[in-house]
């Protein structure tokens, strides 16, 4: 399924290819395909890859493949109802656009045209701390919710500054990674010696990552004493670091291996999700992502315990193959597939779909 890892899988363009005919794109595998032949080699390497070996990037495709549905059948599913809440804001179905960093590596239009797509895909953006455009460019154009990404880094000034500059352009969430210490080991990443083209900046980080971004939870009280949005942490495997952080008076949780990109062989987010919701037990919204290629994918992480789920790596494929055209197709596709998963399983609301629609063995 992963045809990164075949070695006649090869990107070929030098520039990226801004025309790109979508019409006979299916589903998302089929997109990567398409997004390989026309990325650069450096821009396909940085979205495709993950840590070290890049087992925990197979683990989270293969834990979603081995669950398997348990439908019912002869429901009334004649009318679906994919609408969830999600801190004030009715979103239609429960996909967001992950934060992913860069992308003006992989389209001219950069962020805009993620922002653009989203609207047209009706899609909440959580936009990245390494977008490649400034936040005000993004929420001119955007017309559905916008979220933000947050690392935090070592001077603090500035992050605050950062997070009021988030609230002011309307972004209705704060989402921090807590994951990410320091950078993990990119092996793909460094044999094409990844940095950015000259002309392309990230007006937010500094040093391109390579700072350590050193946070405890004292960090996360300081930032709950300001902020005037919700505060998720993104990054949690753990069931006690999810307490801590229901405790800690977080307003939500991302459960998220960072899509094997920075810790190789830690468990697939889908693996540890019933743990993670057994924990925290509804007291705050759940959500998961790493691996999501289907609509199936989607419907077995709801049933599992999440609120809803977010695709990154899928969203830059797009970005890159189509501008806004592709990351509202991306979207599209999903959303499609979820629907459809969701009627021959016999589920039509989001409440329906609970642990009951994974099989299990008698």
């Amino acid at each position: 399924m992963n045809d990164q890892h075949n070695p006649e899988f090869k990107p070929t363009k030098t520039v990226p290819n801004t025309h790109v005919d979508l019409s006979d794109i299916i589903n998302l595998f089929d997109l990567e395909k398409r997004a390989a032949e026309i990325m650069t080699k450096m821009a396909y390497e940085y979205v495709a890859s993950g840590a070290a070996d890049e087992l925990t990037v197979r683990w989270n495709r293969e834990s979603l493949d081995n669950l398997k549905l348990n439908p019912s059948v002869l429901r009334d599913v004649s009318q679906l109802d994919t609408r969830i809440s999600l801190f004030g804001d009715e979103l239609p179905y429960p996909i967001l656009i992950a934060p992913t960093a860069f992308h003006k590596i992989m389209h001219p239009e950069g962020e805009l045209a993620t922002a653009r797509g989203a609207g047209v895909a009706s899609a909440t953006y959580v936009i990245s701390s390494f977008t490649t455009t400034p936040l005000e460019e993004i929420a001119e154009v955007a017309t559905q919710p916008l979220w933000f990404q947050l690392y935090v880094q070592d001077d603090r000034s500035l992050v605050k500054d950062l997070v009021q500059k988030a609230e002011a352009v309307g972004c209705r969430a704060l989402c921090v990674t807590v994951d990410t210490p320091v950078p993990g080991i990119r092996n793909r990443q460094d044999r094409v010696n990844f940095r950015l083209p000259d002309e392309v900046k990230a007006p937010y980080m500094h040093g391109l990552g390579d700072q350590k971004k050193l946070l405890t939870w004292a960090d996360i009280d300081w930032l709950n004493s300001f902020s005037n949005i919700p505060v998720l942490l993104k990054g949690i495997l753990n069931p006690a670091d999810a307490e801590q952080a229901v405790q800690a008076g977080v307003s939500g949780i991302i459960v998220s291996n960072h899509s094997g990109r920075n810790l190789d062989t830690v468990p697939a987010t889908i693996d540890v999700l019933p743990g993670i919701a057994n924990q925290v037990n509804k007291r705050v919204p759940l959500l998961m992502d790493g691996g999501i290629r289907r609509g199936t994918d989607v419907l077995k992480a709801l049933a599992q315990g999440a609120d809803a789920v977010l695709v990154g790596k899928p969203v830059c494929f797009g970005l890159a193959c189509g501008g806004a055209d592709g990351v509202s197709k991306v979207m599209t596709i999903l959303r499609t597939e979820f629907e459809l998963a969701m009627t021959l399983t016999g589920r039509t609301t989001i409440a329906s779909i609970d642990r009951s629609v994974i099989w299990k063995p008698a």
